[in-house]
């Protein structure tokens, strides 16, 4: 048995309560690690009522704050919190991400601007202002889309964005090696989370006839992938886009 033991490391993970995030704030959690969250408050108060439910789970082990990965002045705050609660920051995981389907033609430009706004160039920005809180040796791991790769009908800007995190992660790879930062990408397929559940039941069944496994993914096999590029197991992964689909090639 080779254990991954992340005691006393921080961790970040943009868009953490809910889906994706949360399922990989908990892997971390869980392999010892410190963990930072941030989320969008929304006037409803579901995000603040979600925040408050990970803070009660995950107690003194992790910081959970609202802060806009599209605004740079409100992520420089946040991992100024988290270096004041923690300290430096080992780990940042790009995980938030918004989604606006629509057929390319009847596509405003409101809703492309919004996806590829939330979840390319935020990347840009969270990753650039997080440099000099991230830690020589340190991982960022970017969460990119099956969509990426095959580009599905209605995410021209979805897929678009997706691709694009794809190419950014290549870039930095190269541009923070100097540092011993190791950066990756995870594109999972379809996995049932709240924006999984989301796709209409007829469009999954037939999604689910090109899976060779026949079923979706769940999030803790998200999580498990991130968790392992964030360990000691990964010391040589940089730069690399981990396909995390059940074998789904079109």
């Amino acid at each position: 048995m080779i254990p991954i033991d992340l005691t006393g490391k921080v961790a970040v993970v943009t868009g953490g309560i809910q889906g994706l995030g949360k399922a990989t704030a908990n892997m971390l959690i869980r392999s010892g690690a410190n963990v930072a969250v941030n989320y969008l408050d929304d006037s409803e108060g579901l995000s603040r009522q979600r925040a408050e439910e990970c803070a009660t789970e995950w107690g003194d082990r992790c910081l959970v704050a609202p802060a806009n990965v599209c605004r740079r002045d409100e992520m420089q705050q946040f991992f100024e919190a988290t270096q004041s609660r923690f300290g430096g920051i080992d780990f940042l995981v790009n995980n938030a991400a918004v989604l606006r389907d629509r057929s390319f033609k009847n596509m405003a430009d409101a809703e492309w601007d919004a996806v590829i706004e939330t979840n390319l160039s935020s990347l840009f920005r969270v990753s650039q202002t997080a440099l000099p809180f991230l830690r020589d040796g340190g991982r960022i791991v970017n969460m990119a889309s099956i969509s990426g790769v095959m580009g599905f009908f209605g995410q021209a800007n979805y897929a678009s964005a997706k691709a694009g995190v794809i190419g950014l992660t290549k870039v930095l790879s190269r541009e923070l090696a100097s540092r011993k930062i190791h950066v990756n990408a995870v594109a999972p397929g379809v996995v049932l989370t709240e924006m999984g559940e989301s796709i209409p039941e007829s469009a999954r069944e037939q999604m689910l006839t090109q899976i060779p496994l026949r079923r979706f993914g769940e999030p803790d096999e998200i999580g498990a992938v991130i968790l392992f590029l964030c360990s000691d197991l990964a010391t040589y992964v940089t730069g690399q886009t981990l396909h995390v689909n059940g074998g789904w090639w079109g």
